[in-house]
């Protein structure tokens, strides 16, 4: 499919990236959302992101089980250096790869791997990340086919792993 990415060849050639995204929580469940009424009596709408330590542990270990049957690196794909939720992700993948020393884990601040996805999607393997980061960067790593609709994705739950 190197032929469709509107990447140049060398840039899109060879690339084989896996996006382990989290499904159930973030910011499209988190509570409370909704609209409101700021003090200037404008119109407001809002959303919470957020995530237990549960939940970050458990798409962290299918990350890491993921990354250890391809090319064994794992990046991480977070927005810790300004965002709470981000800042306990980076944590408790961090301590959850004690479990992985086999994995090379690496993290990245989402608007750089954004970048990098396009600039060198090669140094990528396996990317994990939450729900909304990984809704945009899976969108994004489709591209280098060329299409959204060229790449097998899948919702799949832990047994499947």
């Amino acid at each position: 499919l190197v032929d469709a990415s509107t990447l140049k060849k060398e840039v899109a050639e060879g690339v084989d990236i896996m996006v382990v995204r989290e499904l159930t929580g973030g910011i499209y469940f988190g509570k409370p959302r909704g609209f409101g009424t700021n003090d200037k009596g404008e119109e407001t709408g809002f959303n919470t992101e957020i995530y237990s330590a549960a939940e970050i542990d458990r798409i962290a270990r299918v990350a890491f089980e993921v990354a250890r049957k391809r090319g064994g690196k794992l990046c991480s794909v977070d927005k810790a250096n300004v965002l709470e939720a981000s800042m306990l992700w980076r944590k408790r993948v961090t301590a959850i790869a004690s479990e992985f020393p086999d994995v090379e884990l690496s993290h990245m601040y989402v608007d750089n791997a954004a970048m990098q996805l396009v600039r060198n999607p090669k140094q990528f393997d396996t990317i994990v990340t939450n729900n909304i980061f990984g809704d945009i960067l899976s969108d994004e790593a489709s591209m280098i086919t060329g299409s959204i609709g060229m790449l097998p994705s899948a919702s799949v739950g832990e047994s499947v792993i």
